[in-house]
């Protein structure tokens, strides 16, 4: 007992201690400060700014006399003062200097000052040595004529667009010699790649393995494949995200929470930042530098600063009003460097300068990865996630063994799989490259445009050789080993146009070809008629199995055509060269704007009204995605993003307006997304338990017999053209009149007649004369007269109740003759 106390007096000690230290670590200091309408309160001096700097860089393109390792400027709002913190070294041996700094929000310059270091005791650049340190420190004290004009929603809204530059020139020579600009920030963003991003990956992942048991659950091929076809198709879900993702790749300059937004889906293109691969590959690909400061510190100077150099000597702005507005502060105390946490840091070698979000190099740089590295950092992720894919296919059959040899498994569990484990395997790094082919695209024709470095553009083209030609070449191998028995016949053929109606009321002229028509007839006579050509498939064997019920080519090409319909099996040919094609507008006309967005634009219409026409998907979920969604989303946001040319001059604060929307279309899309993967999980569960006659939960045995029965109706793949539809909702009420008129073909019987036999109950014949009123003897009840129902008031059943007499007493018809009763009695 006495070591327990002794113990818990120690631990006692220790906690005060602690927290002795902790409260002198956590000191506050206040200050008092007055804001722009003239209230004054106590505030925190460690508190965060309502605006601050965040990673800066070298505006003289690294010419900059100056190594600069911070720089850092803030506004604070509760007491209208502007902080200014720079520290950094120079070659220069003696010069005295002018200082200029501006900050810029939403395109508009909302203030700006010039001042005189010497009158901010900023006595390391009064004058500037190069034996001494840059260490300057000054507070700017603003009044609302100044900052006025900046709006209040600044703020709050996320993602703010502003930076704030600083430019130093030299007395002597009147010429700049310095300029750094640094982000401007409020703290508030819709970036979050580490909340965001994980969310959208454990997604995938469940999409990937719902996917995954449909294809290894089974016996019979074309049983699996149906399934198959039903699940969430993970090559829309990567292409979903990348689409939104490589939005950003437009040379257009983009408001920056567009880019912000787009950092969370960086991933799926393989941009995911790690300093060791990024340096590694910036050596690599000749992107030097020093990431831990900006500047050059070299020997000549490239910029006069044109009128803002007479403006400053030109005593424009007084410097006797510049130097009141200054705040004289104390000595800058070295030895704590950091007062606060919110500081920027110089940005890497590679990168665009901070605010300047223009095409990929300006989209990538959110997430610190330069352009140039862009394709090996998406190669090397990519060659991980391949290993992980082999990897975790071989330890899945390893482990289901090892459950299997403990009776944690069934013997039969996975059979097929199990036994072609390998096949498995090949087939998935297949399908993970086939994924990869449209980042791929993307990426190496972008490098082509860069002109980098010998050994990036020998990288970029062997990836875009070894994807182009390999993925397309199992495409075409695929096409040939169907197609392979038979030939192709050209005939002639018309686009004929008959009345119809979209949307349950608008006229519209449908197109029909006639080829399809075959013996059928139009309900209407065509309005029109176009001449048209029929490329068709003849095969050598009229009686061969269709595409989805040959096992032999599942096996091989399943990966490619499983997901599509029965007639459009090939849609993996029409896919590979469009995706190209859209690889080449955003990588390759990086150069040129104009060209890039309107020609994305009009083609993304184009590929929309195509994949529209063909609908390849067999799933109705992957229909709805892949087909509509995705493709609208493609369009809008591709049509928004031209209002972002520079040709336009947009408004900044328009242009942030433009950009929300795009995010709402694109988060609209991305829950639509999710949605759609739960349901693609839901799905392949009632999939994977469709040998089950018991299934849990049983509120849900409706959807999944409903589910079966659509797949079942969909594998055909035999629909009808939009006309007869249209003509089958006409008609509805006409198809179920004659239902109803037909004799069902199933086993059934009808009732044509019915008699009555006799019973005992008959014999008591003075029940009924006991019904009748005793106050009411002008009622006779005669069977063999008729009685009108037509009032049921004048009735005798509405004046008497009969629910407690007997069944033979609530008979009123049919009463036994003196006949029946003589046969009773024999």
């Amino acid at each position: 007992m006495a070591r327990l106390t002794s113990f818990a007096s120690t631990f006692v000690l220790l906690l005060s201690m602690l927290s002795i230290q902790l409260a002198r670590a956590r000191e506050v200091a206040y200050i008092y400060g007055t804001d722009s309408k003239g209230v004054t309160r106590q505030l925190d001096a460690a508190r965060t700014p309502a605006l601050f700097t965040r990673d800066f860089g070298d505006c003289l393109g690294g010419e900059s006399l100056f190594n600069i390792t911070r720089f850092d400027a803030a506004y604070y709002e509760d007491n209208s003062t502007v902080l200014f913190h720079l520290d950094g070294t120079s070659n220069i041996k003696k010069e005295s200097l002018m200082m200029y700094i501006v900050f810029e929000a939403y395109g508009q310059r909302r203030f700006e000052m010039v001042f005189d270091p010497c009158s901010v005791n900023i006595y390391s650049l009064c004058p500037l040595n190069a034996s001494v340190p840059v260490a300057g420190w000054a507070i700017f004290q603003v009044g609302k004529e100044q900052v006025g004009s900046i709006p209040p929603i600044a703020f709050q809204i996320p993602d703010f667009e502003g930076y704030i530059k600083l430019q130093i020139f030299a007395n002597s020579s009147q010429t700049e010699i310095g300029c750094f600009q640094a982000l401007a920030s409020n703290g508030k963003s819709v970036g979050h790649t580490t909340a965001i991003a994980p969310v959208l990956g454990v997604f995938t992942v469940i999409a990937i393995l719902a996917s995954f048991a449909t294809a290894a659950y089974g016996v019979s091929i074309p049983h699996m494949r149906s399934h198959f076809a039903h699940s969430m198709s993970v090559l829309l879900v990567f292409e979903t995200f990348q689409s939104i993702f490589f939005s950003g790749a437009l040379t257009v300059n983009f408001p920056s929470i567009l880019v912000a937004w787009w950092s969370n889906f960086a991933w799926s293109a393989g941009q995911i930042y790690s300093s060791t691969i990024v340096n590694s590959v910036s050596s690599f690909v000749g992107v030097s530098g020093n990431a831990t400061q900006v500047g050059g510190a070299g020997s000549t100077v490239i910029n006069n600063g044109g009128g803002l150099v007479s403006q400053i000597y030109g005593r424009a702005l007084a410097m006797e009003t510049l130097a009141s507005n200054l705040m004289r502060r104390a000595d800058y105390n070295a030895s704590d460097p950091y007062d606060y946490t919110w500081a920027g840091r110089p940005i890497a070698p590679g990168l665009p300068l901070p605010g300047d979000w223009t095409g990929l190099p300006g989209t990538l740089s959110y997430s610190g990865i330069p352009a140039a590295d862009a394709l090996i950092v998406g190669l090397i992720w990519l060659l991980v996630a391949t290993g992980l894919v082999i990897v975790c296919t071989i330890a899945f059959k390893w482990l289901l063994e090892a459950f299997i040899r403990i009776k944690w498994a069934r013997e039969d569990r996975l059979t097929y799989f199990r036994s072609h484990y390998l096949s498995y395997t090949g087939l998935a790094v297949l399908r993970t490259l086939f994924i990869a082919f449209f980042m791929i695209m993307v990426l190496s024709i972008y490098q082509f445009t860069l002109h980098g470095s010998t050994g990036a553009t020998a990288i970029a083209a062997v990836a875009f050789i070894i994807f182009l030609g390999g993925v397309g070449g199992l495409v075409t191998y695929a096409c040939y080993f169907r197609l392979r028995f038979g030939k192709y016949a050209v005939e002639p053929d018309r686009i004929l146009f008959t009345h119809g109606k979209i949307f349950k009321g608008i006229p519209f002229l449908v197109p029909i070809r006639s080829s399809r028509l075959g013996d059928a007839e139009l309900p209407t006579r065509p309005a029109g008629s176009l001449p048209f050509i029929r490329i068709h498939f003849i095969d050598n064997d009229p009686d061969r199995v269709t595409v989805h019920q040959d096992s032999a080519y599942i096996k091989r090409f399943g990966w490619l055509s499983s997901r599509y319909r029965r007639t459009k099996w090939w849609f993996f040919a029409w896919y590979i060269p469009a995706q190209t094609f859209r690889a080449a507008f955003i990588g390759g006309a990086a150069t040129s704007p104009l060209a890039q967005v309107y020609g994305l634009f009009v083609y993304d219409i184009l590929i929309f009204v195509a994949i529209v026409m063909v609908n390849p998907f067999e799933g109705r979920r992957n229909t709805a995605l892949g087909v509509w969604m995705l493709s609208i989303s493609k369009v809008a946001t591709t049509g928004l993003s031209i209002a972002f040319l520079p040709e336009f001059n947009l408004d900044r604060i328009i242009a942030t307006v433009l950009g929300v929307i795009i995010i709402v279309i694109q988060g609209f899309l991305v829950i639509a997304l999710l949605i759609l993967i739960l349901l693609g999980v839901m799905s392949s569960y009632m999939s994977l338990t469709r040998n089950r006659e018991e299934f849990k939960p049983e509120g849900l045995e409706g959807v999944r017999v409903k589910f079966f029965e659509s797949m079942q109706a969909r594998g055909p793949d035999t629909r009808k053209p939009l006309w007869e539809k249209s003509e089958k909702k006409k008609g509805k009420e006409k198809e179920l009149e004659e239902s109803e008129l037909q004799v069902p073909k199933e086993p059934y019987f009808s009732v044509t007649a019915v008699r009555r036999a006799p019973k005992i109950e008959d014999e008591d014949g003075d029940v009924v004369a006991d019904m009748e009123a005793p106050h009411n003897n002008s009622v006779i009840f005669d069977p063999n007269k008729i009685i009108n129902r037509a009032s049921r008031t004048n009735s005798i059943s509405s004046r008497y109740s009969t629910h407690s007499l007997p069944r033979g007493a609530r008979c009123p018809f049919n009463y036994p003759t003196e006949s029946d009763k003589t046969k009773v009695a024999d």
